[in-house]
């Protein structure tokens, strides 16, 4: 079990990742707003491999919630995630408040054009550009040698690829795949959620999203075969299925199945959104 140092403020962190530099130690940061499950400690492992020491970040990060999305309900464990991160061995916890983050009279959105547009951009305005911004300012905060990053939330994954090389961060984004439940369900906070009768469909997602790839490599038609899988996650219960769709696995645009591709999609199970995605190469 390590000595985790718990930071609440910027300066903090600055201080002691300048004091880190200055005896010639790499760090990798983790960015995630808590309620940590395997999935992330999954990325902090991985994170180890990459650098001497290890940030992870603690923020639940009002900008990319919409008035009508689960912000006060998002789930909240700080205890719970520190003892995790005691137990893994990482070095620090960054853990501000809004106000730190935003403080009075902040004005600037980041907005990373094209890769935000469609999929989950058409369904939740303003989260990638919320998401944009915070991690900008963790990264420029941090001024880590590499970053990590779940690839569930892929298109999420773009937009911070992107971000990061027209804004010349100069930080290694790293995407890490998804973790995934025995039965095949992508982890997720949000999975807290659902009922237990829910449960026993979410992971149905997954398998869809299998049957439309398995499809496609058969030679089916890119549109028959994910029109048949929004079919099959209406039939299992997902309501609304907001998108299943085949994409360029880089732009995240309408893909040529001859160019790596990912299948991503997104419904609703209950009150509980998911979202997943597989590659298709």
């Amino acid at each position: 079990m390590s000595d985790l140092a718990i930071l609440r403020t910027i300066s903090q962190l600055r201080a002691t990742i300048t004091a880190w530099r200055q005896d010639g130690q790499s760090v990798a940061l983790v960015p995630t707003m808590g309620a940590l499950h395997d999935a992330h400690m999954a990325l902090m492992r991985e994170a180890r491999t990459r650098a001497d020491r290890v940030v992870a970040t603690i923020f639940v990060n009002p900008t990319q919630f919409a008035a009508d999305e689960d912000l006060d309900t998002y789930p909240r464990r700080e205890a719970t995630d520190i003892a995790k991160l005691q137990e893994d061995g990482i070095d620090l916890l960054f853990a501000p408040d809004a106000d730190e983050i935003y403080p009075p009279g902040f004005a600037t959105t980041v907005t990373v054009a094209g890769v935000s547009e469609g999929l989950c951009g058409d369904y939740r305005p303003g989260h990638f550009s919320g998401v944009a911004t915070v991690v900008t300012k963790l990264l420029l905060q941090a001024l880590p040698d590499v970053a990590l990053f779940g690839e569930k939330d892929y298109q999420q994954l773009q937009v911070i690829r992107g971000l990061a090389r027209d804004l010349d961060i100069p930080v290694s984004i790293v995407g890490v795949p998804t973790v995934r439940e025995a039965d095949g369900l992508a982890m997720s906070s949000r999975n807290l959620h659902m009922s237990s009768h829910e449960r026993t469909i979410a992971p149905q997602m997954y398998q869809t999203l299998t049957t439309v790839a398995e499809r496609i490599h058969n030679g089916d038609d890119v549109e028959t075969a994910c029109a048949a899988g929004r079919e099959a996650l209406t039939a299992a219960g997902f309501a609304p299925v907001e998108y299943l769709e085949l994409r360029d696995a880089q732009s995240l645009a309408p893909g040529d199945i001859t160019d790596p591709c990912r299948i991503l999609a997104a419904a609703w199970l209950g009150d509980t959104r998911l979202i997943d995605n597989i590659p298709l190469i």
